[in-house]
């Protein structure tokens, strides 16, 4: 056990917790640190009194002096740091007041997924009117491309910026004490300079360089070789994720021992010494972290290579476990916000299964595959069975096939990267650039592909338990799986009962995916014509004619609407409509990004709003701004904008500007979506309806503040509310079910019975319910 390191564990457990502890509540800072430092001086006195022949209980009291030390360590960094936080948090910046931040950028800068870009920084200044207060503090950046003021490329890491917009508080835990929205626009006060300039031109010129080069692989290459994401489609961005392939373009320790073993290797055959080869290998991991820009996470892997480099030089290659310990603390102790960063822990759970699971599951695994299969096999497997459980914190799904995904990329990837890597050094030779560059596009289109081949099979998620539920029930069947491959055959009964586990498992899970999925297809009504999907507290209403698919909002979330999706068998969405921009009815769109023809959306309020339309508009879909009167048709059925009206000022954008619809023929019952709006716009709305209609989407969810008397000529057969189970807003609200029932209609709530599907037929439309018995049919 000591041999390999484990005894620094509860080291590295006691320093994270107290750092995590820290970072929540600062103000325990102080009485943590006291603390730690008190224990560990006690049990380092303690060791002065234990005589060496009690080895074992002299190893105890040195892991806890150890443990202890760590704690307190971090634990100062916080209490250290914590006056100049509250300096920031206190000048009163929220509420939407105008500020000015002077600010060097510390972070890359990252495209996110509403078309704006992020990045961190370090404000030194902070300005409100006529008074400037100087600080130094994290803060988070987020801007639209388009308000970035400055020379192309002058915004990359090292440049002195001013952000001018707004400025809220961090969330608790986070690095950034304050997160800046630049409205105003952010202005590049000076572009990098010394080395990092150097650097930025590099990068730069790599992205330059593929940008020419057909296919989505083209924009992988600078990911993958220098973790710039930037010319990442968003569709191919949400096939990585989905693949579990998202993590070969970012700059993790594998990056760092490519390039610290292609340099030991090199300085290996000019017969150097050991010494000055891993001389030359750090110097190279040097030169590769400031390349990549030395941000906490490059510098966080750099650190693990680093310390790996000086367990060489010691001789000392065997203590694999302990050498990840004594990074991971340090880095703790120096950045204690890295305990709260699920990317810390996924770094640390991958390196330490790699460590202690990747040789006993290879050896496992040649009992049934040869040993070169099986070694290649074992490093993905055990990857993902270490950070599956913090994955489903994430998104409540596990990737079915991303072990395969990343069985066929393994090849590609190093020779993407260090190809890549050569063709970015080469920038200074645009000939020669562009040679490597195109030959690092073909492993990184392989890449490309397999991507998107593995999200497009079915069942390529399978929904899993959210939260800490699902953390630990993957956790336990993770295990489980480790024990099938790994343990002997001579353990019979842990064998046994391990793959127990794993079969009631797959039982379990796989119904429940293939109801999810292709087998959830044959339990829906074939011909459906509306769907209401289940995706909580939002709206989310699928229409369907002659083959064509429109999409009426998308819901809050990604992974409900995707779940749905996949269950109905859409692919491709001909149409989808944005009523308003409020994140219930928007906060789904990563699930449909790059799948979209045509985007009618309501009127913008916001840049953040611009923002989303920009990122669907990158994916391919084309912008139209709906307004009353406006028509178009779905397959053979016909849409008409009843609402909002043009020039009108009389309701603002959000609720009172929601999107209506009147959609009919062409198999589809007439139907009436309401979106968002209140009782004042639909008393108004009522003169232009066109009743009766079969269906109507219940305004707002079901809430209190609606018209009867639009719903007494509409004369609904159908009323369909869709509303999340247990929301706090109390929706439907018993007046507008009371209206409801006096007009006759037959109310279906996706809160009650889930999805919910409407078919039309000669002899009327059938009500289906997922949690309920198929209603017949209706006028």
């Amino acid at each position: 056990m000591f041999r390999r390191g484990l005894h620094l564990v509860p080291v590295v457990a006691a320093g994270w917790a107290t750092a995590y502890a820290a970072i929540q509540i600062p103000d325990a800072a102080p009485g943590l640190a006291v603390g730690g430092w008190a224990i560990a001086l006690c049990a380092l006195a303690a060791t002065a009194v234990v005589r060496r022949r009690r080895a074992p209980v002299l190893r105890a009291i040195v892991v806890l002096t150890l443990a202890a030390a760590a704690s307190g360590a971090a634990a100062s960094h916080v209490a250290y740091a914590q006056p100049a936080r509250v300096q920031a948090t206190s000048l009163g910046l929220d509420g939407g007041r105008a500020i000015d931040a002077k600010a060097t950028v510390v972070g890359k800068i990252e495209r996110r997924a509403d078309g704006s870009v992020g990045f961190d920084a370090v404000a030194s200044q902070i300005t409100t009117g006529s008074h400037t207060t100087p600080v130094r503090v994290e803060v988070s950046v987020v801007v639209d491309p388009a308000g970035v003021e400055g020379s192309p490329g002058a915004l990359d890491v090292g440049s002195t910026v001013v952000v001018r917009g707004t400025a809220e508080p961090g969330w608790p835990g986070d690095r950034a004490v304050l997160m800046l929205r630049a409205s105003r626009g952010v202005t590049v006060v000076s572009p990098p300079d010394g080395a990092l300039a150097i650097t930025a031109g590099l990068r730069q010129g790599l992205v330059a360089a593929v940008a020419g080069l057909p296919g989505p692989g083209a924009g992988l290459v600078p990911g993958l070789a220098v973790g710039d994401t930037s010319a990442v489609e968003p569709a191919l961005d949400a096939a990585m994720k989905r693949s579990s392939l998202s993590h070969l373009t970012a700059v993790s320790g594998a990056n760092c021992a490519l390039v610290v073993g292609l340099a030991f290797a090199g300085a290996a055959a000019l017969g150097a010494g050991r010494r000055l080869r891993v001389v030359v290998g750090l110097a190279a991991l040097a030169g590769f972290v400031l390349l990549v820009t030395p941000e906490p996470s490059v510098v966080r892997a750099g650190a693990m290579a680093a310390i790996a480099m000086i367990g060489l030089l010691l001789g000392r290659t065997g203590i694999g476990v302990a050498v990840l310990s004594l990074a991971i603390v340090v880095l703790l102790i120096t950045d204690p916000w890295l305990a709260g960063s699920l990317g810390f822990a996924l770094s640390a759970a991958a390196t330490a299964s790699l460590l202690l699971f990747a040789r006993p599951l290879a050896t496992g695994l040649e009992r049934w595959l040869p040993r070169s299969l099986a070694l290649g096999l074992s490093i993905p497997l055990a990857a993902q069975l270490a950070c599956g459980p913090l994955l489903v914190l994430i998104e409540p799904s596990v990737p079915l096939y991303g072990v395969v995904a990343n069985l066929l990329a393994a090849p590609a990837a190093p020779v993407a990267t260090v190809v890549g890597l050569a063709a970015c050094l080469a920038s200074p030779i645009p000939l020669l650039q562009a040679g490597l560059a195109g030959i690092a596009w073909i492993p990184a289109s392989w890449i490309a592909v397999t991507a998107t081949t593995v999200t497009h099979l079915p069942g390529d998620l399978v929904p899993w338990t959210p939260g800490w539920p699902g953390f630990a029930l993957l956790a336990v069947v993770g295990l489980a799986i480790g024990l099938v491959v790994a343990v002997p055959r001579r353990r019979a009964r842990t064998r046994v009962v391990a793959g127990l586990v794993v079969a009631l498992t797959i039982g379990v899970v796989g119904g429940g995916a293939a109801l999810a999925g292709v087998a959830g297809r044959l339990t829906i009504p074939g011909d459906w014509s509306v769907i209401a999907c289940d995706v909580g507290q939002g709206d989310a209403v699928l229409l369907r004619s002659a083959g064509a698919v429109a999409l009426v909002d998308t819901g809050p979330e990604a992974g409900p609407l995707r779940a749905c999706l996949d269950r109905v068998g859409v692919d491709r969405i001909q149409l989808l409509v944005l009523t308003h921009f409020d994140l219930d009815h928007v906060g789904g769109l990563d699930a449909v990004r790059g799948r979209v023809d045509v985007v009618l959306h309501g009127p913008t309020a916001s840049p953040s709003d611009a923002q989303l339309l920009a990122a669907l508009s990158a994916g391919g879909a084309r912008m139209v701004s709906a307004e009353e009167g406006m028509q178009g048709a779905l397959g053979a059925a016909q849409w008409r904008v009843l609402w909002p009206r043009a020039q009108s000022r009389a309701f603002p954008s959000g609720n009172d500007a929601s999107v209506v619809l009147d959609v009919r023929g062409g198999g589809v019952p007439t139907t009436l979506l309401l979106g968002d709006l209140s009782a004042s716009p639909q008393a108004v709305l009522t003169a232009s309806l066109v009743p009766p209609y079969a269906l109507v989407k219940v305004a707002h969810h079901g809430s209190a503040d609606q018209d009867a008397g639009l719903y007494a000529a509409a004369s609904p057969a159908i009323a369909l509310v869709t509303v999340g189970a247990d929301n706090d807003y109390g929706h439907p609200r018993g007046e507008i079910l009371d209206v409801l029932t006096a007009v006759g209609a037959r109310i279906a709530r996706t809160d009650v019975d889930g999805l919910v599907a409407i078919s039309t037929a000669p002899e009327g439309m059938t009500l289906w319910r997922e949690h309920g018995r198929p209603v017949g049919a209706a006028r």
